[in-house]
């Protein structure tokens, strides 16, 4: 009987030491912030912007303001995700050989964004990027990197890769682009998310025009990189005039990252004081923000 006891009490001990390892990891699991991450195809993004915006997806009839959209959309999730940390952004392209275009390599640049390549067929068609892009969510997934993706695409090809990143616990959220009629983005992978959203022409507006003669040339040519950090400071002193220090508080746990609506407004303007366009030009768009930050937080 003595034995017994001793048997049932070595038994509770265990018990007790198993429920207090049990609590220790779920107040870690709860400490643990949340973290997202955008997946962008951009031969969706391509199609379907440049149809909506520019009626063509032809990508050599018209420019995307890549920059300037992926903080955009950076911007859009942060507002979603509220209690979440943005991990990066995934950029999936395609490019023959698999060799990066000058485009894709300024992309690449960014802060926060990984771009990926799939190949490009003779017909300029992509491959392999349907399984790069499962790939990556599936172990983002599997290793609790992400809690919530946000996807930017249309292709019913995604959908097994919707289903990897669930099957792991992971939540996917479909972001589309409006379409001008019927639909560009399949339903068996509306019908496998958790979500849908989509982003209309206003939202895209900013970020692609239609190819023409250069805007705002002037005789004096391209600015320098200094000219434009000093327009980029010139407006955030007048910004900060008229929107005051509450605002500027708001602001800076954003940095380096502007939302949406601040970015386009510092641009137009920086374009009209220029008298130069900076559509497409990413490091005088990095320029202009550097300016722009560096002013206000001299003031803070």
């Amino acid at each position: 009987m003595e034995v017994m006891n001793d048997d049932l009490a070595a038994l509770h001990a265990r018990i007790d030491r198993t429920n207090e390892l049990l609590q220790r990891m779920l107040a870690e699991v709860a400490k643990t912030p949340s973290t997202h991450a955008i997946f962008v195809d951009a031969g969706y993004l391509y199609a379907a912007a440049g149809r909506l915006v520019a009626g063509t997806e032809d990508r050599r009839a018209f420019d995307l303001d890549a920059e300037g959209l992926i903080d955009a959309l950076i911007d859009k999730a942060r507002t979603i995700f509220a209690d979440s940390r943005l991990l990066r952004v995934y950029w999936y392209d395609g490019a023959r050989r698999r060799i990066h275009t000058a485009e894709q390599q300024t992309i690449a640049e960014l802060p926060d964004v990984k771009v990926r390549l799939g190949n490009l067929n003779a017909n300029n068609q992509q491959k392999g990027v349907d399984s790069i892009i499962r790939s990556d969510l599936e172990s983002l997934a599997r290793h609790r990197a992400i809690s919530d993706a946000a996807l930017l695409g249309g292709d019913e090809d995604l959908v097994s890769a919707v289903e990897a990143a669930q099957g792991y616990g992971a939540r996917v959220h479909l972001w589309g682009i409006e379409a001008p009629e019927g639909r560009n983005q399949a339903e068996p992978l509306l019908w496998e998310v958790d979500s849908q959203r989509t982003f209309d022409l206003e939202f895209f507006k900013p970020y692609v025009s239609r190819r023409t003669a250069p805007a705002y040339e002037t005789a004096a040519g391209r600015p320098s990189r200094e000219d434009v950090r000093f327009v980029g400071a010139q407006i955030a002193a007048k910004w900060l005039a008229a929107r005051g220090r509450d605002t500027l508080v708001e602001l800076l746990p954003g940095h380096p990252y502007l939302p949406g609506s601040v970015d386009q407004d510092l641009l137009v303007e920086a374009e009209g004081l220029l008298q130069y366009s900076l559509r497409g030009q990413a490091d005088l768009r990095r320029a202009l923000r550097d300016g722009f930050w560096e002013h206000l937080r001299t003031q803070y």
